[in-house]
């Protein structure tokens, strides 16, 4: 067995830097992210290739890349998860653009951490799923639509 060195043995990964989705609807997509999601467009470099950067605050968080058809052999994305605030918000949101969705809650047991888990699918199908805080109160819920997953 091949003996690591000290600052390979170190090694941590801190946090999630940006998820990258393929879309042939650039436009359509990015409205999704702004308008339902709540995340801001802005800079991206040069590319070759048509597609934008969506920010959360100053973080490029997710890139969007437009193909003119998706490729049958790219990996799969099971889901994208953000941390959000204002569930209630996102409920009525939802509800009003009849965008379907599930509202689900970790169970108590065998986790102290209770978060509120919101899951949508993009235009694209990509399952994005907002965690909330167990504290979030939620005082309407239409019918959950049907479940986008």
């Amino acid at each position: 067995m091949e003996t690591l060195s000290h600052n390979e043995t170190n090694m941590t990964i801190r946090r999630l830097d940006h998820v990258t989705i393929l879309t042939t609807d650039t436009q359509k997509t990015v409205k999704f992210y702004v308008e339902v999601i709540g995340l801001t467009r802005g800079v991206r470099p040069n590319f070759a290739f048509p597609g934008a950067w969506l920010y959360c605050h100053d973080k490029p968080i997710l890139h969007i890349i437009e193909k003119p058809i998706i490729p049958a052999n790219c990996g799969i994305i099971d889901h994208i998860a953000f941390w959000g605030e204002g569930l209630q918000s996102y409920i009525n949101k939802l509800n009003k653009s009849n965008i379907s969705y599930e509202l689900t809650q970790l169970p108590d047991e065998g986790c102290e951490y209770k978060a509120w888990q919101l899951f949508v699918l993009d235009p694209n199908g990509a399952c994005i799923e907002i965690n909330f805080s167990k504290n979030e109160e939620v005082f309407l819920i239409q019918s959950y639509n049907k479940s986008p997953k």
